[in-house]
C-alpha cells in the first residue's frame, strides 16, 4: 500500500503526540514528587504511590481517554479497545523481557530476595492471570474493571504494609520548591498528558483504518514501546549507579499497575471488546513468561539472574512479536 499524505500526516502527528505525552508525564511525576516531599510524605510512600503510578501514566491516560472517547462516540469501540489493550500489553512485555534483558547485560547480576518475589514478582504473575481470566470471553465489562481496580487497591495496601521496600528511583530527583507551584505545574502536566493521549489515539485510529492493521498490533508497536521508555531511563540510571534491584522493582511494579489500574480504569468507564490476539496470544504469553521466570529464579538459580540469562529475555521479546505477526497479522 502506498504511503499517502494522510497516512504520513497521521504518523507524524501520532509520533509527536506520543513524545509530548511522555515528556509531560515525566514533568507531572517530578512535580507531584516535589509536592509530596514538601508536605513531609515519606520516601517509601512516594515510591509506592506517586512514582509507581506515575511511571505508568502514559498507559493510564491512554485508557481513560480511549474509554471517554468510546462513550462519547468519537472513537470506535473495537479499534480503541484493541489499541489501548495492545499498548498496555506491549508495554508490559517490553519491560518484562527486553528491558530485563538489557538490565542484566548492563548490571551483570541481579539478586531477587524471597520478600521481593513474594511481594512484587508473584503479584505481577497473578495480575496477568486475573486479566486473562476476565478477558477470556472476548469482553471486559465495567464490573470487571471495578474488580481489577479493587485488586490494585489490595496490592497497594499489601505493599504499604511492607512500605520499607518501596523507594524512589534514582532518576527521579527531589527538589525543594514551592509545593503550590509544583502542584499547579503538575496539574497542567496532567492536562497535557490527557490532551496528547487523545491526539495520539485519534492518529492511531486513522492508521488502523488506512493500513488495515489490527488495533492491538498497532498499540503494541507504538503505545507499548513508547510507554516503556520511562522504565528504560530507570534501567540505565540504576545500572550507572549499580543498583539493579531498584530498576527491577520498577519494571515489576509497572507490570502490576498496567493490567490492574490502567486496564481496570478504562474498563470501568466504558467496557472493552477484547481482540482474539489478546486472549489467545498476548496475555497468555505475558502470563507464561512471568511464570517461567518466577519458577526459574526460585527453583533453579536460587534468586540469581546473571548476564548469561539476558539472551533468553531478549529472545522472548522478539518471539512475542514474531508470534503475534504470524498468528494474528490483522488482529
Amino acid at each position: 500500500m502506498a504511503v499517502t499524505p494522510r497516512i504520513l500526516g497521521a504518523v507524524l502527528v501520532g509520533g509527536l503526540a506520543l513524545y509530548v505525552l511522555l515528556v509531560s508525564a515525566r514533568v507531572a511525576v517530578q512535580r507531584f514528587v516535589n509536592v509530596a516531599q514538601g508536605y513531609g510524605v515519606s520516601e517509601a510512600v512516594i515510591g509506592l504511590t506517586v512514582v509507581a503510578v506515575g511511571t505508568s501514566l502514559p498507559e493510564i491516560s491512554s485508557h481513560v481517554i480511549a474509554s471517554v472517547g468510546i462513550l462519547a462516540g468519537s472513537l470506535d469501540r473495537g479499534v480503541a479497545s484493541a489499541t489501548v489493550l495492545g499498548g498496555s500489553i506491549g508495554s508490559s512485555i517490553t519491560q518484562q523481557t527486553l528491558l530485563v534483558g538489557l538490565l542484566l547485560l548492563g548490571a551483570g547480576r541481579v539478586t531477587l530476595s524471597r520478600s521481593f518475589v513474594r511481594s512484587s514478582y508473584l503479584p505481577m504473575v497473578l495480575s496477568a492471570a486475573l486479566a486473562l481470566t476476565l478477558a477470556a470471553d472476548g469482553t471486559l465489562a465495567r464490573t470487571e474493571g471495578v474488580l481489577l481496580v479493587g485488586a490494585f487497591l489490595v496490592y497497594v495496601y499489601y505493599t504499604y504494609d511492607r512500605r520499607e521496600e518501596a523507594t524512589i528511583p534514582e532518576n527521579v530527583e527531589i527538589e525543594n520548591a514551592d509545593p503550590r507551584t509544583d502542584a499547579a505545574v503538575g496539574v497542567a502536566g496532567l492536562v497535557v498528558v490527557l490532551a496528547s493521549a487523545y491526539v495520539a489515539l485519534s492518529a492511531l485510529e486513522l492508521l488502523v483504518a488506512s493500513l488495515d492493521l489490527g488495533g492491538s498490533l498497532v498499540g503494541i508497536v507504538t503505545l507499548g514501546i513508547g510507554s516503556a521508555l520511562p522504565e528504560l531511563s530507570t534501567v540505565t540510571e540504576s545500572v550507572r549507579r549499580k543498583r539493579p534491584t531498584l530498576a527491577l522493582g520498577t519494571l515489576v511494579g509497572s507490570n502490576v499497575v498496567n493490567p490492574l489500574l490502567a486496564v481496570g480504569l478504562g474498563t470501568a468507564i466504558s467496557g472493552y471488546r477484547v481482540p482474539r490476539a489478546v486472549v489467545f496470544w498476548d496475555l497468555p504469553f505475558v502470563l507464561l513468561t512471568g511464570l517461567g521466570a518466577l519458577v526459574y529464579v526460585t527453583r533453579v538459580t536460587g534468586g540469581q539472574l546473571r548476564r548469561r540469562d539476558a539472551s533468553a529475555f531478549v529472545v522472548a521479546y522478539f518471539g512475542f512479536l514474531t508470534g503475534h505477526l504470524l498468528l494474528f497479522p490483522s488482529g
